[in-house]
């Protein structure tokens, strides 16, 4: 792997399959009674977030503990960055204490790059912009491998607010690498400009690729990002591309659906599909903890898999 991961398109497929591999190795960590692994003891982790995150952050930090790394949470909130300190001079403090490893998370697209030009230690995108989530889309990846094997060939449905999901890219271009069939479906006002140039393919008709699908992932509508109207009304947006019992009904018997959270209940997803038996929703987060340390192991501890003695009982 290279040093940094700021986006998904830094991994090849060797790259990828390392890492699910390895969190695979890792998640027998968490049915011990010790959940803990030597491996980064020493190391220096410094959680970045310049966006509020519950998920994200709490997962990164218990990955790192897992790893015996010392970690530093640093919230943007309360510090110099409210003050009017830049980025730069943060990543500069940062150094200067010795960081390993920077996880960040900013509102501006390609933060985490101009970071990793600043810092010696290795830096991992925890999502900037609407940009990029790598670290979310190998969690994706792991969960739909657990569920349903490999994942050549497999069609996999990316649904809703694509225009500002970091998350929707990442797994295009991630499912891409590892050899699914992905096609993202949204209404015209919700897909990029340059969607066209994604490997992916595209539709406005949510009815008609379900019965074809093997994973249908809903994406939350961030209305907290849009400054348009995008479409009519929340009732008209759910009518047509929201997940229903009905809908869910159509999709084929081996079938999982994924959500990256947080969700809106009865938007884009029905309470009774969140619910189900085919949910992977609470499955992607515990999930997302083994990808999570794969990633970090990788970047920080070392770049061969042989971790199988360390983690038997």
């Amino acid at each position: 792997m290279k040093r940094h991961l700021i986006s998904a398109a830094d991994l090849t497929r060797d790259d990828a399959l390392l890492v699910l591999d390895t969190a695979a190795e890792l998640e027998k960590v968490a049915g011990r009674s010790i959940k803990k692994l030597p491996t980064l003891r020493g190391r220096t982790v410094v959680n970045l977030f310049f966006e509020d995150s519950t998920r994200t952050r709490i997962s990164f930090e218990a990955a790192a503990k897992r790893l015996s790394a010392d970690v530093i949470n640093f919230s943007a909130k309360g510090s110099s960055v409210s003050k009017g300190e830049s980025l730069k001079d943060t990543a500069l403090t940062l150094e200067a204490m010795g960081a390993d490893g920077v996880v960040v998370r900013h509102g501006a697209s390609g933060a985490p790059h101009r970071l990793a030009g600043w810092v010696q230690g290795s830096v991992v995108n925890a999502g900037d912009g609407t940009h990029e989530h790598p670290t979310q889309a190998l969690l994706d990846a792991f969960t739909m491998r657990k569920r349903l094997g490999d994942l050549e060939g497999r069609r996999v449905t990316i649904v809703g607010d694509v225009l500002h999901s970091r998350v929707a890219r990442s797994n295009v271009l991630l499912l891409g690498t590892l050899g699914a069939d992905v096609t993202v479906v949204a209404p015209p006002t919700l897909l990029p400009v340059a969607i066209n140039t994604w490997p992916c393919q595209v539709s406005y008709d949510l009815d008609a690729v379900l019965p074809k699908s093997d994973v249908i992932m809903m994406l939350r509508v961030q209305q907290e990002r849009m400054n348009a109207a995008y479409f009519p009304t929340v009732r008209e947006y759910s009518r047509r591309y929201g997940l229903d019992g009905e809908r869910m009904a159509a999709l084929p018997d081996h079938a999982i659906v994924m959500h990256p959270g947080p969700m809106n209940r009865g938007v884009e997803i029905a309470a009774e599909v969140a619910d189900s038996v085919r949910s992977t929703i609470v499955e992607q987060v515990a999930n997302g903890v083994s990808a999570r340390m794969a990633v970090l192991y990788l970047l920080l501890g070392g770049s061969e898999p042989a971790i199988g003695t360390e983690v038997a009982e």
